[in-house]
């Protein structure tokens, strides 16, 4: 049997590149380079850039751009199962939770995470009930699905009842053109972009300032890190706000001698020199369905600081510290660091050498097995 052709629909990924648009873009890339025979559907606003990172697949439009959620999803119900079929592919991959319920094609599914189960809480109450409710209907329905971790396979199956031999765990990987070894001068491009002169040392954060990235108990345990330092760090925040206010109330009781620097949306040109020097990266998160910033900050060889949440162990290793999610915790390992000049280097070091052994060119060949036997599955049931 010959390869299944494929359809990517990828109207699902933001304008700004979070971690859904950097797995979705790097896919694209290294499936089109490994040869695979696929298409993308994009956003009118996203035809340049797919066919740049895809020059050799077919990139296909919508009629419209889908801005808002429920204008995408009423495309993907209505218009895809449609364009699925004049395409003529075997294989659908629908690569953030939802999918086209009446698709003629075989279906696979990307499930990022389980914390929509595991940790409402975390999320808004909306958006929480809006994924769980497609994260069952995608293991009811779906011919598999992927997901980016053991941690997470092993809880979709505790809270979801999603059945193991429908999972396919296929790791991310890492960007190594753009999450590099920086340069002095990319360095001080982004210290300048940040409001740092080339002197002030920082501690970087990059992510959606949301409470599942626990950012204000980091925001908390900086603070009585530096206490009492005669010249304390800088902390970093770069990214999106979030949906909540701790942050705020979080930076209200940060004393004014500290320096707290909301960097918002970094340009991605700059994140490596950002990542690449700090003297470490801390990423206390809650919980991840994989952990692509802490792998990016890897990439740059940087000393990360995260916890042992879910999905980053395994990306982390040995070449990461840890600590707990409180803000003491958060405190002491910050603290630890700080003080442990050869140790952080020890882990940058470490880290730069664990990040080699994840590739979007080995995520894409297990996309492609998934995608054959997704196909093999889809013929069985008709």
């Amino acid at each position: 049997m010959s390869e299944p052709r494929v359809l990517i629909d990828a109207t699902a990924v933001p304008a700004d590149r979070g971690g859904v648009g950097r797995y979705v873009d790097s896919l694209v890339f290294a499936l089109d380079s490994d040869g695979a025979a696929i298409s993308v559907v994009c956003q009118p606003r996203d035809v340049e850039l797919y066919g740049r990172l895809a020059p050799n697949s077919r990139i296909v439009p919508t009629a419209e751009s889908n801005a808002t959620r429920t204008a995408r999803l009423t495309w993907e119900q209505t218009t895809l199962p449609r364009l699925v079929r004049r395409l003529g592919v075997d294989v659908l991959h629908s690569p953030h939770y939802t999918t086209a319920l009446a698709n003629p094609a075989a279906s696979v599914v990307t499930l990022h995470d389980a914390t929509f189960f595991t940790d409402a809480a975390l999320h808004h109450s909306i958006k929480a009930r809006f994924f769980r409710a497609w994260t069952r209907a995608a293991l009811a329905r779906a011919s598999l699905c992927v997901v980016p971790s053991a941690a997470t396979a092993t809880e979709l199956a505790r809270v979801a009842r999603a059945d193991p031999r429908r999972l396919e765990v296929i790791q991310h990987g890492v960007d190594a053109e753009r999450f590099h070894l920086p340069t002095p001068d990319e360095i001080a491009t982004a210290r300048r972009l940040v409001g740092l002169t080339e002197r002030d040392p920082y501690v970087a954060f990059l992510g959606a300032l949301e409470p599942r990235k626990n950012v204000p108990a980091l925001i908390r345990g900086f603070a009585a890190a530096c206490r009492g330092r005669s010249r304390p760090p800088a902390l970093v925040l770069a990214g999106q706000p979030g949906w909540d206010r701790q942050v705020e109330r979080a930076l209200d009781d940060v004393p004014h001698r500290l320096r707290v620097i909301r960097a918002g949306y970094l340009p991605f040109d700059n994140l490596a020199g950002f990542l690449g020097g700090a003297e470490l990266v801390a990423y206390p998160s809650l919980g991840e369905g994989f952990g692509l910033p802490v792998l990016e900050a890897m990439a740059c060889g940087a000393c990360v600081l995260t916890t042992r949440r879910l999905a980053l162990p395994e990306v982390g290793g040995d070449a990461v510290a840890y600590c707990g999610v409180g803000a003491g915790d958060i405190a002491a390992a910050l603290a630890e660091l700080l003080d442990a000049p050869a140790r952080r280097s020890q882990l940058a070091e470490a880290a730069l050498r664990r990040a080699k052994e994840f590739s979007w060119l080995t995520s894409a060949e297990g996309h492609r097995a998934a995608y054959e036997r997704a196909h093999r599955v889809h013929r069985r049931g008709r």
